[in-house]
């Protein structure tokens, strides 16, 4: 369901703004409150601050990031690497999904010490943007095709649902774009410090249990927003969900605005918003701004809330300027406040909070029925690692069993949408035979790792392989254990793959072993956890892990789990009260 994404115009004719946007785009606005104006000054365009603060800044300020596309086909494709603007490089690039990765042979030791060029390879890595997460099968095979001819074979589904490709050379990058393009695929924005892609669930409009279909919604946020220099600088990325999802399958708690499906008091379906989410060193829960948004609103709310953040974001420190810091420091009162009166021009109802459960599965693995007596079959590549010919392989079983799409996840998972009832013991058969487990180990299931250093600049230690051979270990030493237990592996402080709310979440880092040697490894946070009572994990006093010493560990803690809970009790409620030894 991804909307097209062909290039477009710098300003498109006849789009709703919120009102105050085309004079802040020209001038700055006068302090809306002058006794909270900070002494420093923040950044914050709506209160005058219109000088870059820093190098990001003003890179943004001397060149849109969306101009780099024309100079992408007109010059750097056809005069290669070497002919690449460092400005560009480093930073516009971003906002059309392009990365340079990391230079072979470079350990985790030196990721901080080197300078960006040193560590840069001469080859990308790829995002493609799914918004809403669907893909009908031409899409997934266009996508296959890109990955085994310009991307040697790699294809990662991350937990964003993007799908991410890597060795991309500059000279390929147009072709790419043309491929995409022509069956509605895009890289625009999937990085950078824009809106990226709007988060969905995968199984909008066959869910059996869903309370609203989110996708006209999806389309209507990214035909208004994505593309337009209106929205292209903004202090920091921002990340979005629109779902009615009855798991609550796109995180909302965690995303920097998340519109969730709920019912209000008149049995009129639509959706409470919440804002200010985020992890990476400085984790925040989202807030509820009490607000009942109906679908008809939800556009326009969502331009309010990304003006509120372009306008009044902190843009002094890279560190601070996320939309995340802005809410903690105001407040869901002021912001629903601000958003009603400045970008709205009206008051939002009350309404609902949606009903969240302690569910630790958010994922759409396994079976089950549609509501249209179809079925959806979904399935666990290990942390979310594919190739092209994967891809292709799994297009051609859909399509055998009748299905014309696929999905996928935001725990790195893929589904099969729309399965014949006779048909899915034999796709799941099929899926089975290629590697792809239907019904999985937990293990499996629920573990998900960051791309890691083996392409990624910012990276310690490996996480791919990590993770995978920790699956390989945990299933064969515990092959009955079958409670959630969700194992987050990051090769950084960043929280790409979300360790601060897993029940095991794993933070990348150089570690002594007992040998006294310096060797990747991880810190160890216990007991995260999203739904109705929301955590951050427990940091135990100097617990932390060597890579290979790993398996070890996993396997002793979750076997203290399995032994000591109680009925029905979570991971992470365990974590609260079990004894410091058994969680080391």
């Amino acid at each position: 369901m991804p909307p097209h994404s062909a290039p477009r115009r710098e300003e498109k004719p006849g789009r709703a703004r919120p009102p105050l946007e085309r004079s802040r785009m020209s001038t700055p606005a006068r302090p809306a409150n002058r006794h909270h104006k900070r002494p420093r000054g923040e950044g914050q365009w709506a209160l005058g601050y219109r000088e870059p603060l820093n190098k990001n800044e003003e890179n943004k300020k001397n060149d849109d990031g969306l101009n780099v596309r024309q100079r992408i086909i007109d010059i750097y494709s056809k005069r290669g690497f070497d002919s690449i603007d460092p400005a560009d490089l480093r930073g516009r690039m971003r906002w059309y999904g392009l990365y340079t990765q990391r230079k072979p042979g470079i350990d985790g030791g030196k990721t901080a010490i080197l300078e960006p060029e040193e560590l840069d390879d001469r080859y990308f890595m790829l995002r493609i943007r799914i918004d809403g997460g669907q893909l009908d099968l031409n899409q997934l095979r266009v996508i296959a095709g890109i990955s085994n001819d310009f991307g040697r074979g790699t294809a990662d589904i991350t937990d964003r649902q993007n799908v991410q490709l890597h060795w991309v050379e500059i000279e390929s990058v147009p072709e790419i774009w043309e491929r995409l393009e022509a069956v509605g695929l895009s890289t625009t924005e999937a990085c950078g410090d824009t809106p990226r892609v709007i988060l969905g669930c995968p199984l909008a409009g066959v869910d059996a249990d869903e309370v609203i279909d989110g996708r006209e919604q999806i389309r209507e946020v990214y035909d208004r927003f994505i593309g337009d220099k209106a929205f292209s600088n903004l202090p920091r990325k921002f990340k979005s969900a629109i779902s009615g999802c009855g798991a609550h399958c796109t995180v909302h708690e965690i995303n920097d605005v998340a519109f969730v499906g709920v019912v209000n008091e008149a049995g009129e379906a639509g959706f409470d918003v919440w804002v200010g989410g985020g992890l990476s060193t400085n984790p925040m829960i989202g807030k509820r701004l009490g607000a009942f948004v109906r679908p008809d609103q939800v556009g326009d709310v969502y331009g309010g809330v990304i003006g509120i953040f372009r306008d009044y974001g902190y843009r002094r420190l890279r560190h601070r300027a996320r939309i995340k810091f802005l809410v903690n420091d105001w407040g869901a009162e002021k912001f629903r406040q601000i958003l009603q009166d400045e970008y709205l021009g009206h008051a939002l109802p009350d309404g609902p909070a949606p009903e969240l459960a302690d569910e630790t599965r958010r994922d759409h693995v396994g079976v089950r029925r549609q509501k249209d007596g179809k079925f959806y079959v979904g399935f666990a590549p290990k942390v979310g690692r594919v190739d092209g010919d994967t891809l292709a392989k799994i297009a051609d079983l859909a399509e055998a069993h009748g299905s014309n799409r696929v999905a996928m996840t935001v725990e790195q998972k893929m589904v099969v949408l729309d399965v014949p009832e006779d048909r899915v013991e034999s796709l799941v058969d099929g899926l089975d035979a290629i590697g792809l487990k239907v019904r999985p180990s937990t293990f499996r299931r629920q573990t998900m790792a960051c791309t890691g250093i083996e392409y990624c600049k910012l990276a310690i230690v490996e996480t791919k392989a990590t993770a995978t051979t920790l699956i390989h270990e945990l299933e064969n030493r515990l092959p009955d254990f079958e409670h959630p237990l969700t194992i987050n592996v990051n090769g950084c402080p960043n929280s790409c793959a979300r360790i601060q709310v897993a029940d095991i979440g794993l933070k990348g880092q150089l570690v002594v072993n007992e040998a006294g040697e310096q060797v990747e490894g991880f810190q160890i946070h216990l007991g995260g956890s999203l739904g109705a009572t929301p955590g951050f994990g427990r940091k135990v006093r100097g617990l932390k892990s060597t890579a290979e010493d790993l398996p070890d560990y996993v396997e002793r803690v979750a076997s203290n789990y399995a032994k000591q809970r109680s009925d029905d009790e979570s991971f992470a409620a365990w974590v609260q009260r079990a004894d410091e030894a058994d969680l080391k």
